[in-house]
């Protein structure tokens, strides 16, 4: 599942909007029940109210009624940034899929990317 949901974030990515930046990310969440969600990063004038693609792919899980424990994995074009690493923990991702510094594809939890976060609501 991993190496899959990374390479449909790759593809997903051209899709993003990064006229700043030029860093175009894609994300793609797969629900316990086999739904992908796709996800990419959007930009904005107002730099800090820019949409990372994890919080996209998400944020679509969501609207269609999946919640903290449903999704079961993420690949991602890149490094979570701090925030989106809060996100993933908080919907209890196991297998959080990316491209790291040395160009390798690695697996991880969110639990693992995020240690000593906050207590989750049970």
């Amino acid at each position: 599942m991993s190496r899959e949901l990374y390479e449909r974030a790759v593809a997903i990515a051209e899709r993003a909007y990064a006229p700043y930046s030029n860093y175009l990310v894609g994300a793609a969440v797969q629900t316990r029940d086999g739904k992908i969600f796709e996800g990419v990063n959007v930009e904005n004038a107002a730099y800090p109210l820019g949409v990372c693609a994890e919080k996209s792919a998400l944020v679509k899980a969501v609207s269609e009624g999946y919640r903290p424990g449903d999704i079961a994995g993420i690949g991602v074009t890149a490094s979570p940034c701090g925030g989106c690493r809060q996100w993933l923990y908080e919907f209890r991702i196991e297998e959080v899929t990316f491209l790291n510094g040395a160009g390798e594809i690695v697996t991880h939890s969110a639990a693992e990317l995020l240690p000593e976060t906050w207590d989750l609501p049970a």
